[in-house]
């Protein structure tokens, strides 16, 4: 059972390995028509704006009820704000 096994996992990563090549010809292709398109980030959390495209959520939509509100919404607790987003814009004001 174990050598079955073995040899299934051995025959994946042969098949991956001979694949790659192709594998990152189409990704490239998507990355281009995706590009072209303009096209947002997967939406992962529909239920808050600021969740639903993390790449398209402002500074302060999170706090848009009020700058001291807690977040109701859970997905806000799953994901981390984009690298883009964490460049503190208002460091020269602190």
């Amino acid at each position: 059972m174990v050598t079955t096994e073995v040899v299934i996992l051995g025959l994946l990563l042969v098949h991956a390995s001979r694949s790659e090549d192709t594998q990152h010809a189409i990704l490239q292709e998507k990355v281009a028509l995706f590009t072209r398109l303009k096209l947002t980030d997967l939406c992962l959390f529909p239920e808050a704006r600021y969740t639903r495209h993390l790449s398209q959520a402002d500074l302060h939509s999170a706090f848009q009820d009020h700058p001291l509100s807690l977040e109701h919404f859970p997905s806000g607790s799953f994901t981390e704000p984009p690298n883009n987003l964490r460049k503190s814009v208002h460091e020269g004001l602190d």
